[in-house]
């Protein structure tokens, strides 16, 4: 063999990769705060880690994907909004411990870099990260050849937060007869989307740029609604002590989120009926005869966040979180949602 074979031969493009990042620096930069260390492209990101204002300080890590709406991206060609979803996500997770973000790291994997394609997202997670005063420390951007379909990619999210130790919010001492609140969603968040994607597209026929007349817009612009932080409208109360649980309505929806910060003997029931379930819920049961207790195990219902009180805190809690509605009660049994 006389020709010399390159890694771009291979499928990899390191000028490509170096385009992608000179894009992404500039949106990760915005976010760098007075405790960020380091700049984009070290093989580590540095942060500081002084807390002079916590008697003793955890810190809060999750990881997390935005799954097959990732799909919904694809075909509409909108990508800015799943960095979005991705960092809200990652920041409800941490929230429900009464954690604030500190930091966020991305992965980002595709076959071909498109620089455009990839700053795009990352666009996505900065706005993001500025919105709930995140640093986007650093990432990862892997151009993986025959690992992917073309124009496909792949993304995940992580998160580090901190919160002082005895502010940490558990649920441990949640008891029958403490209140259930709720936070409304603004659609499907980040979950479902397989179930979804086959109700619009394979069962209902639609297409993502069908207009929807029970939506009021089309498939494609409800589908990609943004996953909501809940950081602003509950950060002024997480260190108050009014909040004794927070369940983040994600895969498993109702049924199965909310079990999660439950203690053993009790339960939690929930009335129908006491928030807006948004019409794209109702369409997708309709479009595939879906069970009820199937949709509320794989889909929020319009329920974004859950917040369990006292009795006599409810009243203070409604009137300080913005659009939060009375959805039941926690009642004695062994860590179940009933749905009534």
């Amino acid at each position: 063999m006389t020709k010399s074979i390159s890694y771009s031969d291979a499928g990899v493009s390191i000028d490509n990769a170096n385009a992608a990042v000179a894009k992404i620096r500039q949106f990760a930069k915005s976010t760098f705060n007075e405790r960020t260390l380091t700049e984009i492209g070290s093989f580590g990101g540095m942060f500081s880690a002084m807390f002079p204002e916590m008697s003793e300080p955890v810190l809060v890590a999750s990881a997390d994907g935005v799954g097959t709406k990732l799909k919904i991206a694809f075909d509409t060609g909108i990508h800015n909004t799943v960095g979005q979803d991705l960092v809200n996500h990652c920041v409800n997770d941490i929230l429900v411990q009464g954690a604030r973000p500190l930091f966020f790291l991305d992965y980002f994997a595709t076959g071909v870099v498109k620089p455009d394609v990839t700053a795009s997202v990352v666009e996505g997670m900065a706005i993001a990260c500025k919105e709930n005063g995140c640093v986007l420390l650093g990432g990862e951007t892997a151009e993986m050849p025959s690992m992917y379909a073309d124009g496909e990619y792949d993304l995940a999210g992580f998160i580090v937060g901190v919160v002082d130790k005895s502010k940490v919010i558990d649920g441990k001492n949640i008891k029958s007869g403490d209140v259930v609140l709720a936070l409304p969603s603004n659609g499907l968040q980040t979950n479902g989307y397989s179930l979804a994607r086959k109700l619009f597209f394979e069962v209902g026929g639609y297409k993502v740029d069908s207009f929807a007349e029970e939506l009021g817009e089309t498939v494609g612009e409800a589908l990609l609604k943004t996953h909501q932080s809940f950081l602003k409208p509950l950060d002024k109360l997480l260190d108050s002590g009014k909040i004794k649980g927070l369940a983040h309505i994600t895969g498993g929806g109702l049924l199965e989120n909310i079990p999660r910060i439950l203690p053993e003997n009790v339960s939690v029931e929930i009335k129908r009926g006491t928030w807006n379930e948004l019409p794209i819920f109702g369409l997708m049961q309709k479009l595939g005869n879906v069970e009820e207790k199937e949709m509320f195990r794989t889909f929020n219902m319009g329920v974004g966040m859950v917040v369990v009180c006292n009795q006599e805190d409810k009243e203070f809690l409604l009137e300080n979180l913005e659009g939060s509605v009375e959805i039941g009660k926690v009642i004695e049994g062994n860590k179940e949602v009933e749905i009534g």
